[in-house]
């Protein structure tokens, strides 16, 4: 599990300078998982170990949300004055994200002739 660790942390710190020396205004971790996707799409498949090793990440992904939380009390005073912005941006982004991703899946699914053969099974 170190090895495959070490590949996801290299990728991070990649994107982390490759931030810093451009000036992007992305965070480093977004450019870091774009480069490891671009190297994977490249490679033509995923190593198992590295597999093994992002799905054990995602089952405990629900602890990296602790900081947050801790964050959000910690300047819950300034959050309670602000909450309207707040939950405007919440509900229009998250608006705007259901209707990209809809607009996205009907281009995808447009032009496939087994659209509505999903989950049927051919007897």
């Amino acid at each position: 599990m170190l090895g495959p660790l070490t590949v996801l942390l290299v990728f991070q710190l990649i994107g982390e300078v490759t931030v810093q020396l451009a000036g992007l205004p992305i965070p480093g971790p977004v450019i870091g998982l774009l480069l490891l996707f671009l190297a994977l799409c490249v490679r033509g498949s995923l190593a198992v170990p590295l597999r093994d090793t992002a799905n054990g990440i995602l089952q405990h992904l629900s602890l990296l949300f602790v900081p947050a939380g801790v964050g959000v009390m910690a300047h819950f005073a300034r959050i309670s004055g602000e909450w309207l912005p707040i939950l405007a941006a919440v509900l229009v982004s998250t608006a705007l994200a259901i209707a990209v991703s809809a607009l996205v899946m009907r281009a995808l699914m447009r032009g496939r002739s087994d659209v509505g053969d999903v989950g049927k099974t051919g007897a």
